[in-house]
């Protein structure tokens, strides 16, 4: 069974992973100038990991909780005042999560039933071996993903 929708013209749901970064920030900008000539809702979504070595220690994890929610406020700041600043009415919503960032964008997307998902590329050198956010969405296959550079 097909589980996408039938009868749309464009997507009508855009996910787009934000964590402050250069791409990230462009891979924003296109989610967001997608979604104005579509019409679409975007969902921007900035995934704090706290890791597993703040897990193991509680002062490091709460530090690193901290810095998360203070890198979240900034973003959603940037973000609002760039709404604002654009004139152009684009529907959003800004979320916080909490996790690996492939998972959560996949898990995230497949609630908000997202129609594509927009990442900036991966400018660490050891995701060549291992795999960035965006490869391992696109091997996820559920969605289209666009890959900013």
């Amino acid at each position: 069974m097909n589980t996408f929708e039938l009868g749309t013209d464009g997507p009508r749901v855009i996910l787009a992973g934000i964590d402050g970064s250069e791409t990230s920030m462009r891979a924003a900008a296109y989610a967001w100038g997608l979604a104005r000539r579509q019409g679409s809702h975007v969902v921007l979504v900035h995934v704090t990991n706290p890791g597993t070595i703040s897990t193991m220690m509680p002062a490091a994890s709460a530090s690193v909780i901290e810095a998360g929610e203070q890198v979240a406020a900034e973003l959603r700041d940037q973000v609002a005042r760039f709404a604002q600043a654009a004139h152009s009415r684009v529907d959003y919503t800004f979320r916080t999560e909490y996790g690996d960032a492939s998972g959560v964008l996949a898990r995230i997307a497949d609630e908000i039933r997202a129609d594509a998902v927009v990442v900036g590329a991966s400018t660490q050198a050891g995701h060549r071996f291992i795999g960035s956010v965006a490869l391992r969405l696109v091997r996820a296959g559920r969605w289209p993903v666009t890959v900013v550079p």
